[in-house]
């Protein structure tokens, strides 16, 4: 049924002017429109809306966004400049910049924070 139609990521934000320059000047998405709902940015060609909620905001416990790329080593040292942090989940093998590579050895993943606490992602696959 919607097989066929694109999807329109969502996350919130306590702190909308926050959230437009993290997204915006560290992450480099294109601002499309800051609306009274939402700030919308084009994330390689998908809509994200970071929502301004009416009620507190809550991130959730998990990974809310996530980027495949094509060299996360690369990307990783980039984001760390731009001041980005990476996260450092317990029982995890991480490497000395903060990546996981998947018992096969295939994959690559990091995590990082957006300025509201929401996980955020970085995928590199084969």
């Amino acid at each position: 049924m919607l097989g066929q139609s694109e999807v329109i990521a969502c996350v919130g934000t306590s702190q909308p002017e926050r959230a437009k320059v993290f997204y915006r000047d560290v992450l480099g998405l294109r601002l499309i429109e800051d609306a009274w709902w939402a700030i919308v940015f084009d994330a390689g060609g998908t809509r994200l809306h970071i929502e301004k909620p009416q009620e507190k905001f809550t991130p959730a416990p998990f990974t809310a966004l996530g980027w495949r790329v094509p060299n996360i080593e690369e990307l990783v040292d980039a984001l760390a400049k731009r001041g980005v942090s990476f996260e450092r989940p317990p029982g995890l093998q991480l490497d000395n910049k903060g990546i996981w590579t998947t018992p096969d050895g295939v994959a690559k993943v990091c995590w990082f924070k957006d300025p509201d606490g929401n996980l955020l992602s970085l995928s590199q696959f084969p």
